[in-house]
């Protein structure tokens, strides 16, 4: 891509490589006593070589590992079976078929009955206020699990249905979650943050028969009156022609109300006093109470059907093959993709994975960071954790509210062990300075991991000094909502660090790099990242539509499962996320990879977050068009646009330097954090017709930078 060798080997800048020896790899950096005596994570040459059998021999390594879990009924034919090929027929995978089992079993059943967990707390719940604690034990989860399991029963909820949740991060949402599996039922998170445009889209495309939901909730200082939105969600639903049956609802912020404060499996009554949040008064409605309006024959109040359920609930015994759930992820076209994922497989999946990437411990407390709503939090908050029986942290709260240090004051309060959170969300913290970290302890952490894009080395650099201390081994993972759990990834005390490197593939997952003939490269190369064959957790389709499944994943490159996103693979054989496909930019004639050009832009001391997006230019055909948050005390300038083009010419290459760069005092963001590059895109082109906007977090953001958008040539 034009970048120079120097840059190739390390994979970041000046001050990255002043830290970190000529390949990358973190100086003086040893794995502490804790990692070198892990009984999970091999020696670098151990797992190479389990890796190799595991891709060579993918029953007997998964065969194995399914020996750990309970199964109803044994796998009586092939244990896997499968098709990559879109010219040799159906795309399908296949692992377990004919196996019943059920997940909600094996993460709450068998830990409480068979490994006598059952006082180990499985949940320690913070708040939105600092005040706000409580905690939940695996036995106290499995009976609510199978309290509310007997309440959708009730309902008429069978093996089979879709039901959507929409909730914060509260307890609640991972009994509502549990109970759905445990019946056999699918469940579809929206992620509490999303219009209720968004979750009228993915009710009406799954044929949601019922909706689980909050009266409200703070985030930060922000008031989100969900029942109001759930609300106007299902009139949507009901002038489109699909009215769902039922809503219920969990009264959270007017806990104080119903008498919960002594019951530790209970959240806390929220102290803040619950103002008035009621909507619109709608037709055939009455509001019963003050603060939300009642829809009589639809809305049902969870504490009222909890009060009146049994706790015992036979589990429904589901085939391995059988979905799970539902989860929605941005597509191409702007309509989501409701991505599919089966039960034995997945179950498999992500426990293997939270075991050896997080070197599990029994006495560790993990921190997930991510909401459920996202992939993240259902294989990383919710199944991975509970399936290893581990004690985690559930956050309702961000990590600026009530002040910068709240998640370090969190990993204190816990003794967290594992921290699991994102790298937009270390770069936000990164603005505010050392203090709001260091002046907590940490002195428990032991892991720090990241997950939801690639990392910028700088931001990796602080991470690891700043927050970890210099002594924490980084797990820099890539995956996907599609393939269910981490794909690349270090593993702590085993794997040498690069800042910035997914590093190597997981157990069983053989990867490659593609040109764009569809050619396998060999050794260093760069290219598109696919791979080989499937994995236990690999999605099995987009519900309702296999030829978009088809199209979208495996009809570039028949044979292989295409990720969409490009690579680089050095020479001690790290793999490196070089961002989508999309993202590339064809500057005369050169491909550029867009997170390149922003971890240069990064590393100057004035610019805390940056974007990247091609722009039409008559000469080069693309030039790069540059958005750039800076850090608190310094101001956009002509003198500091041009500071930024000689650092890109100096860390990549003259062909990189941007023609147009724009302050930006923020940028479009989905609700979970992602850079919404389609909408600068747009921007950068003067273009209005932006589409779908809905899940931006801060639609003011797109005015102000159409404003001040750069005089542009073309």
């Amino acid at each position: 891509m034009g970048l120079p060798e120097e840059r190739r080997k390390s994979g970041s800048g000046s001050r990255a490589r002043e830290e970190t020896g000529a390949e990358g790899r973190v100086r003086g950096w040893s794995p502490p006593p804790e990692v070198r005596r892990s009984a999970h994570v091999p020696s670098l040459q151990r797992y190479r070589e389990l890796h190799r059998r595991s891709v060579e021999e993918p029953r007997e390594f998964w065969g194995n590992i399914a020996k750990e879990f309970y199964w109803k009924t044994a796998c009586p034919g092939p244990f896997l079976q499968y098709n990559f090929d879109v010219t040799k027929g159906k795309i399908f995978t296949e692992w377990m078929k004919g196996a019943t089992t059920n997940i909600c079993y094996n993460v709450l059943d068998r830990n409480v009955h068979e490994k006598k967990l059952g006082d180990k707390v499985a949940f320690y719940w913070e708040g939105n206020e600092p005040g706000e604690t409580t905690k939940i034990t695996y036995r106290e989860l499995l009976v609510q699990v199978c309290q509310f399991s007997n309440v959708l029963r009730k309902q008429g909820i069978q093996k089979g249905d879709r039901v959507a949740i929409y909730m914060p991060m509260i307890l609640e949402l991972v009994v509502a979650m549990l109970a759905c599996a445990r019946l056999g039922a699918l469940h579809s998170i929206v992620f509490a943050g999303f219009s209720a445009e968004s979750l009228c889209e993915r009710i009406l495309d799954s044929s949601c028969c019922l909706l689980i939901t909050t009266d409200a909730f703070y985030r930060g200082e922000k008031l989100v009156n969900l029942k109001e939105l759930a609300d106007e969600s299902l009139e949507k639903c009901r002038e489109k022609g699909f009215p769902v049956r039922c809503c219920i609802v969990v009264k959270h912020l007017g806990r104080a109300e119903l008498g919960m404060n002594d019951s530790p499996s209970q959240s806390p009554p929220v102290k803040r006093p619950c103002p008035d949040v009621q909507g619109k008064l709608r037709e055939k409605s009455k509001c019963i109470r003050p603060q939300i309006c009642w829809n009589e024959g639809v809305d049902l109040w969870w504490h009222e059907l909890m009060q009146q359920a049994g706790d015992e609930c036979e589990p429904e015994w589901c085939d391995a093959e059988d979905p799970l759930f539902i989860l929605y992820t941005s597509g191409s076209t702007g309509k989501p993709k409701g991505v599919v994922h089966t039960i034995g497989g997945y179950m498999l999946y992500v426990a293997t994975t939270f075991k050896y990437v997080f070197d599990f411990h029994p006495e560790d407390v993990f921190w997930c960071t991510a909401d459920i709503g996202w992939i993240t939090g259902h294989s990383y908050v919710t199944y991975g954790p509970l399936a290893n029986g581990a004690t985690s942290v559930l956050f309702e709260g961000i990590p600026t509210y009530p002040d910068e240090g709240r998640l370090w004051s969190i990993v204190d309060k816990y003794k967290v062990t594992k921290f699991y959170t994102a790298p937009t969300a270390i770069r936000m913290l990164m603005k505010f300075g050392d203090d709001p970290v260091t002046k907590h302890s940490r002195a428990s952490l032991q892991v720090l991991g990241t997950v939801g894009e690639p990392i910028n080395p700088e931001a990796w650099l602080w991470y690891h000094r700043v927050v970890g201390s210099q002594r924490c081994p980084i797990v820099d993972t890539f995956w996907q909502t599609e393939t269910g759990g981490h794909m690349l990834t270090p593993l702590p005390g085993a794997t040498p660090m690069k800042p910035g490197s997914a590093s190597f593939p997981f157990f069983g997952v053989a990867p490659a790099i593609l040109n764009e003939s569809g050619e396998e490269l060999e050794g260093e190369a760069e290219g598109y990242l696919v791979f080989k064959q499937p994995w236990p957790g690999i999605m099995r389709t987009v519900y309702g539509n296999h030829t978009r499944f088809e199209t979208t994943y495996f009809k570039k490159f028949p044979g292989y499962y295409v990720t969409g996103d490009g690579c680089r693979r050095d020479q001690d054989g790290y793999y490196w996320i070089t961002g989508r496909i999309d993202d590339m930019l064809n500057v005369s004639g050169h491909l550029l990879s867009t997170a390149e050009v922003e971890s240069a832009l990064v590393e100057h001391e004035a610019v805390a977050e940056a974007a990247v997006v091609g722009h039409p230019h008559p000469v080069k055909g693309e030039c790069l068009y540059c958005f750039v948050t800076l850090c608190d005390g310094h101001t956009f300038s002509p003198t500091l646009t041009e500071e930024l083009k000689k650092q890109i010419r100096e860390k990549i290459g003259p062909i990189a330097t941007p023609d147009y760069i724009q302050n930006a005092p923020g940028l479009p963001k989905t609700r979970s954090g992602k850079i919404m590059r389609r909408v600068l895109r747009k921007i950068a082109q003067n273009d209005h017709d932006l589409g779908d906007t809905s899940t931006v977090a801060d639609p003011s953001v797109i005015n102000h930078l159409f404003s001040h958008r750069c005089l542009t040539t073309q």
